[in-house]
């Protein structure tokens, strides 16, 4: 006897709306044996990793915080993969907008003009919008996988960030950190709620949402998208450019990208530093398919990635346990969305093995 898996007919539409739910459920329940493995109370792990972080009004602002630039990427991320364009390099793309419009900044940090942020955020769409057009250049010119390309380019705009803030752009009077100057005040995001660190970046976010849903639903170019990601060959059939899909699908997850790393550079952070992003770039990636690639979904999965991140600190503060933690919960929050899909697409039996 061995098992087989066989594709269903019709996969249930119920349950592929149900499964991220229960594969959060399965997260929590894996995360409370996690702390009694790790030798600490799982009820008070559980406590400190989830409930900390919604524990009074600036938590809550923190949450939206770290929200902010996992809507922005996976918004962006899902109008590609909706195509079956996998831009796996969100995290580059943000690195390489962050350091555009950081460059307006420093380039013009004695200005005191209200274009001066505008411009900003428009160097961060279009430099992330650069760095994605790379990968789709590869993939319509020369078929090579935008998996792949996208995903080595993280590591190329790494080392450039980390180039310029220990090289160029150091700030000499930074007591030598690898980082540049802090930026001015016509540089920085307005705040929305005093006493908190929450901008206007998440006003950005939310109209991306809205505009996501608009461009994918109501528009004839997010129909074509949506056919040629379905059924590529009824698409061609169609007369749907296929390369089309490809580079409008890397260029607004570039754009997007690129807009959250200003959201980054000019919001909490203030200057350009090495370590810009704790991973947004991928983390969107899981935010995107928790989300089942809707604007409403990202909204909520945005938030549930956030906790992990701000639980992922509480839980180095108050359990001596490293902050990295949070990056086990996305990953098993992912596994178990990806089990759940197994089996929403597959029906496994068993078969008899035949001599």
């Amino acid at each position: 006897m061995w098992l087989k898996f066989e594709p269903r007919a019709e996969p249930s539409r119920l349950m592929t709306y149900l499964s991220p739910l229960l594969a959060v459920g399965l997260m929590f329940l894996s995360g409370l044996l996690l702390f009694w493995v790790l030798g600490k109370d799982p009820i008070e792990g559980f406590r400190v990793f989830f409930l900390y972080p919604m524990r009074d009004a600036y938590s809550i602002a923190e949450l939206f915080l770290k929200a902010t630039p996992l809507m922005l990427c996976a918004v962006g991320l899902s109008v590609g993969f909706k195509a079956n364009v996998w831009n796996i390099g969100a995290e580059g793309q943000l690195l390489i907008g962050a350091l555009a419009g950081g460059w307006v900044a420093l380039r013009f940090e004695h200005s005191t003009s209200p274009f001066l942020l505008p411009a900003m955020i428009l160097a961060g769409a279009v430099g992330g919008m650069l760095w994605a057009a790379i990968p789709a250049f590869l993939r319509t010119r020369f078929n090579a996988n935008e998996i792949l390309t996208s995903l080595m380019l993280v590591y190329v705009a790494e080392l450039v960030v980390s180039w310029l803030v220990h090289g160029p752009w150091k700030d000499p009077d930074g007591f030598n950190f690898p980082q540049t100057k802090v930026f001015s005040a016509a540089a920085t995001l307005p705040l929305m709620l005093a006493g908190t660190r929450v901008n206007i970046a998440l006003l950005f976010a939310l109209g991306a949402l809205v505009a996501g849903w608009v461009f994918m639903n109501r528009s004839f170019l997010g129909y074509q998208m949506k056919v040629a990601g379905q059924a590529e060959n009824a698409g061609r059939y169609a007369g749907f450019s296929a390369r089309r899909s490809v580079w409008f699908g890397m260029l607004a997850g570039g754009a997007m990208a690129g807009i959250a790393g200003i959201a980054e550079v000019a919001g909490p952070v203030g200057q350009i530093t090495e370590k810009i992003s704790p991973g947004y770039g991928f983390a969107a990636m899981i935010v995107a398919f928790v989300g089942r690639l809707s604007p409403i979904g990202i909204l909520f999965s945005s938030l549930l990635m956030a906790i992990l991140y701000v639980g992922g600190e509480q839980a180095q503060q108050y359990l001596s346990l490293p902050s990295s933690i949070s990056k086990v919960f996305q990953g098993m929050l992912l596994f178990f969305l990806l089990g759940s899909d197994v089996f929403i697409n597959f029906r496994p039996r068993f078969v008899r093995r035949r001599k």
